[in-house]
Order: structure tokens, then C-alpha cells, then sequence
């Protein structure tokens, strides 16, 4: 356990960003889930929904740039081949 103040600090602050983090993948991974699961029929509404959630995760610093591409270039990738 930390001594100095300020470990103490960043040990709190640390706690804080891992549940923040946590809520946003879990919630992610829910989405892009619901996404695969649905029908054929339903992918058309889910797909926007599920590349917001995408961005949203970048933007709040959750996954990296390029992960946040690579999920939504392999959705758009199945939502391409279901089409055909």
C-alpha cells in the first residue's frame, strides 16, 4: 500500500478511470454484440448505432484509433456480405 500522499492519489484516480473504462468496453461489446445477433432485417438500424458507439469509445480514449477502425471496417465488411 502506498505512503505518500500523492500514490495515494493517483491509486484513487486510477480506480475511478478503470470502472469508467470498463462501463464504456462492456457497454462496446453489448452493442457490437446486439449488431451481430440481429436479423438481416434489423442490421440496417443497428449499424449506425453501433459505429456511434464505436466513436464514442475513441473519442473517450477507451480503444485505440486504429481498433475503432478495424471494428467498424469488419462490420461493414459482414453488413456487405449479408447484402448480397
Amino acid at each position: 500500500m502506498a505512503n505518500i500522499r500523492s500514490a495515494k492519489k493517483r491509486i484513487r484516480q486510477a480506480e475511478k478511470r478503470q470502472r469508467r473504462n470498463r462501463t464504456a468496453r462492456t457497454r462496446l461489446r453489448k452493442v457490437v454484440k446486439k449488431y451481430l445477433e440481429a436479423e438481416s432485417t434489423d442490421k440496417g438500424k443497428f449499424l449506425p448505432a453501433t459505429y456511434a458507439e464505436i466513436d464514442r469509445a475513441w473519442r473517450k480514449g477507451v480503444i485505440h484509433r486504429n481498433a475503432a477502425a478495424r471494428y467498424k471496417s469488419r462490420l461493414s465488411k459482414k453488413a456487405a456480405t449479408r447484402k448480397s
